[in-house]
Protein backbone atom coordinates (compact mmCIF):
# COMPACT_ATOMS: atom_id res chain seq x y z
CA UNK A 1 0.00 0.00 0.00
CA UNK A 2 1.29 3.44 -0.88
CA UNK A 3 0.59 6.17 1.68
CA UNK A 4 0.62 9.84 0.73
CA UNK A 5 3.04 11.59 3.04
CA UNK A 6 2.98 15.27 3.98
CA UNK A 7 6.50 15.82 2.64
CA UNK A 8 5.40 14.62 -0.81
CA UNK A 9 2.63 17.21 -0.97
CA UNK A 10 5.17 20.04 -0.96
CA UNK A 11 8.00 18.54 -3.02
CA UNK A 12 9.36 21.11 -5.44
CA UNK A 13 9.79 18.64 -8.27
CA UNK A 14 7.03 16.00 -8.40
CA UNK A 15 8.92 13.92 -10.98
CA UNK A 16 11.95 13.70 -8.70
CA UNK A 17 9.65 12.55 -5.90
CA UNK A 18 8.21 9.77 -8.10
CA UNK A 19 11.65 8.61 -9.19
CA UNK A 20 12.83 8.61 -5.58
CA UNK A 21 9.79 6.54 -4.61
CA UNK A 22 10.36 4.00 -7.41
CA UNK A 23 13.97 3.56 -6.34
CA UNK A 24 13.09 3.23 -2.67
CA UNK A 25 9.43 2.17 -2.24
CA UNK A 26 9.80 1.10 1.41
CA UNK A 27 10.44 4.49 2.95
CA UNK A 28 9.42 4.64 6.57
CA UNK A 29 8.78 8.12 7.93
CA UNK A 30 9.02 11.84 7.21
CA UNK A 31 12.25 12.42 9.09
CA UNK A 32 14.50 10.38 6.86
CA UNK A 33 16.02 13.39 5.13
CA UNK A 34 18.09 16.24 6.53
CA UNK A 35 16.07 19.06 8.05
CA UNK A 36 14.89 21.71 5.62
CA UNK A 37 15.05 25.35 6.60
CA UNK A 38 12.14 27.39 5.29
CA UNK A 39 12.33 31.15 5.80
CA UNK A 40 10.18 34.27 5.65
CA UNK A 41 11.94 37.65 5.62
CA UNK A 42 10.04 40.85 6.31
CA UNK A 43 11.45 44.37 6.23
CA UNK A 44 10.02 47.11 8.42
CA UNK A 45 11.38 50.46 9.55
CA UNK A 46 15.04 49.78 10.17
CA UNK A 47 14.61 46.06 10.93
CA UNK A 48 14.59 42.73 9.13
CA UNK A 49 12.36 40.13 10.79
CA UNK A 50 13.28 36.58 9.82
CA UNK A 51 11.15 33.55 10.65
CA UNK A 52 12.86 30.21 9.96
CA UNK A 53 11.08 26.89 10.41
CA UNK A 54 13.52 24.23 11.62
CA UNK A 55 11.44 21.42 13.15
CA UNK A 56 12.96 18.60 15.17
CA UNK A 57 16.17 20.47 16.03
CA UNK A 58 17.24 21.66 19.48
CA UNK A 59 18.36 25.26 19.85
CA UNK A 60 21.88 24.15 20.81
CA UNK A 61 22.26 22.63 17.33
CA UNK A 62 21.37 25.85 15.47
CA UNK A 63 24.07 28.25 14.31
CA UNK A 64 23.34 31.76 13.00
CA UNK A 65 26.12 33.82 11.42
CA UNK A 66 25.92 37.39 10.15
CA UNK A 67 28.53 38.90 7.86
CA UNK A 68 27.55 42.37 6.68
CA UNK A 69 24.35 41.79 4.72
CA UNK A 70 24.70 37.99 4.44
CA UNK A 71 22.92 35.75 6.95
CA UNK A 72 23.61 32.02 7.28
CA UNK A 73 21.43 29.67 9.33
CA UNK A 74 22.75 26.14 9.92
CA UNK A 75 21.12 23.28 11.82
CA UNK A 76 22.12 19.76 12.75
CA UNK A 77 19.51 17.09 13.41
CA UNK A 78 20.36 14.41 15.97
CA UNK A 79 17.50 12.12 16.92
CA UNK A 80 17.46 8.63 18.31
CA UNK A 81 14.27 6.64 18.84
CA UNK A 82 13.64 3.19 20.15
CA UNK A 83 10.45 1.16 20.22
CA UNK A 84 10.30 -1.60 22.80
CA UNK A 85 7.65 -4.16 23.56
CA UNK A 86 7.89 -6.31 26.67
CA UNK A 87 11.53 -5.40 27.11
CA UNK A 88 12.55 -6.46 23.60
CA UNK A 89 13.87 -3.93 21.13
CA UNK A 90 11.67 -4.05 18.04
CA UNK A 91 12.98 -1.05 16.13
CA UNK A 92 15.71 1.53 16.62
CA UNK A 93 16.09 4.58 14.41
CA UNK A 94 18.89 7.09 14.49
CA UNK A 95 18.55 10.19 12.34
CA UNK A 96 21.35 12.58 11.60
CA UNK A 97 21.35 15.40 9.11
CA UNK A 98 22.69 18.86 8.41
CA UNK A 99 21.09 21.81 6.64
CA UNK A 100 22.30 25.30 5.89
CA UNK A 101 20.59 28.29 4.34
CA UNK A 102 22.25 31.56 3.31
CA UNK A 103 20.64 34.71 1.99
CA UNK A 104 21.59 38.33 1.37
CA UNK A 105 19.71 41.37 2.57
CA UNK A 106 19.72 44.73 0.83
CA UNK A 107 21.31 46.53 3.80
CA UNK A 108 24.01 45.53 6.28
CA UNK A 109 22.94 44.23 9.68
CA UNK A 110 24.04 45.68 13.00
CA UNK A 111 25.29 42.44 14.61
CA UNK A 112 25.60 44.00 18.07
CA UNK A 113 21.83 44.62 18.24
CA UNK A 114 20.66 41.40 16.55
CA UNK A 115 18.42 39.06 18.54
CA UNK A 116 17.45 35.38 18.10
CA UNK A 117 14.71 33.32 19.77
CA UNK A 118 13.80 29.67 19.14
CA UNK A 119 10.51 28.11 20.22
CA UNK A 120 8.40 25.22 18.95
CA UNK A 121 10.60 24.58 15.91
CA UNK A 122 10.59 28.20 14.74
CA UNK A 123 13.61 30.52 14.87
CA UNK A 124 12.79 34.25 15.06
CA UNK A 125 15.58 36.67 14.17
CA UNK A 126 15.39 40.42 14.68
CA UNK A 127 18.11 42.01 12.58
CA UNK A 128 18.40 45.82 12.85
CA UNK A 129 19.83 47.62 9.85
CA UNK A 130 23.20 49.27 10.31
CA UNK A 131 22.99 53.06 10.20
CA UNK A 132 24.20 54.43 6.90
CA UNK A 133 27.29 56.57 7.10
CA UNK A 134 26.70 60.14 6.01
CA UNK A 135 28.18 61.00 2.65
CA UNK A 136 31.15 63.29 2.73
CA UNK A 137 32.05 65.58 -0.13
CA UNK A 138 35.75 65.98 -0.65
CA UNK A 139 37.14 69.33 -1.57
CA UNK A 140 39.47 69.18 -4.54
CA UNK A 141 42.69 71.06 -3.99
Amino acid sequence: MNDLRLSELFDLDPMESRIRHWLNPWRTELGERAPQIRIDVRETDGIYAVKAEIPGVSKEDIDVRIDGNQVTISAELKQEREEKAEGRLLRSECQYGYASRSFQLTDSVDESKADAKYKDGVLHLTLPKRAQAAQKRLAIA
